[in-house]
């Protein structure tokens, strides 16, 4: 299945939940279907995860990667292109990367009305396994974060329960439960689960609107 429903894509989330790894593979597959597409990297707030830094494959694949000024350095000055607010309003296909919670939100308030004006679909990422968003409640209160610093209000919930390379399809089915529980705390719909590619999907075929991912963003340690 294809999840996007809008022009431009907010993937936002708690720090963890994959939104990187997600926003790049929907990139990738917006370009496999021929469609123009440019991935805006927000996050300056984490130095090891970011779209930024997976630029080649994106290239490489017909992505525009617009991102910090200062991204594959060692240098993590908050500083952004002039530009970001220009290739939103475009009519092409824009994915925006949002660093974690409330701070990484920060900077997303800065295109806010930007982005309101651009009517976008904004993703709220969750994973069960992630600490601090075990329970629905508190995914549901990392949300209300998001959205009071980002001025903007999330369209769904994406379930993207992992555990890194120990993630099977055990994981998956046993986060459902947890993401049908976010999507009624914070009155979204679910419109999709993940699950690495790798998996065995006679089983996760059961599961409505699976979207198959392929693990890309890895730790420098891993």
């Amino acid at each position: 299945m294809f999840p996007l429903e809008k022009r431009v894509t907010v993937v936002c989330g708690h720090y963890g939940t994959g939104k990187t790894n997600l926003s790049i593979n929907l990139a990738l597959d917006c370009a496999r279907r021929g469609e123009r597409v440019t991935l805006v990297d927000l996050d300056v707030i984490n130095p090891y995860f970011r779209s930024a830094d997976y630029a080649d494959v994106l290239t490489d694949n017909g992505v525009r990667v617009v991102g910090p000024n200062f991204a594959n350095t060692n240098l993590d000055t908050p500083s952004l292109p002039a530009a970001v607010k220009n290739i939103i309003a475009e009519e092409s296909r824009v994915i925006v990367d949002v660093g974690g919670d409330d701070a990484g939100a920060t900077t997303l308030g800065v295109y806010s009305r930007t982005l309101t004006d651009a009517d976008p679909d904004v993703i709220y990422v969750v994973n069960r396994y992630r600490s601090q968003t075990t329970h629905a409640d508190e995914a549901a209160q990392i949300l209300r974060e998001i959205e009071a610093t980002s001025h903007l209000r999330a369209t769904c919930v994406a379930n993207n329960s992992h555990l890194k390379q120990d993630t099977t399809e055990a994981t998956i089915l046993g986060s459902m439960a947890f993401a049908q529980d976010v999507a009624s705390a914070t009155d979204l719909p679910l419109r999709f689960t993940t699950a690495p590619r790798r998996l065995d999907f006679t089983q996760l075929n059961k599961i409505p609107n699976i979207y198959p991912v392929d693990v890309l963003v890895r730790a420098p340690w891993e």
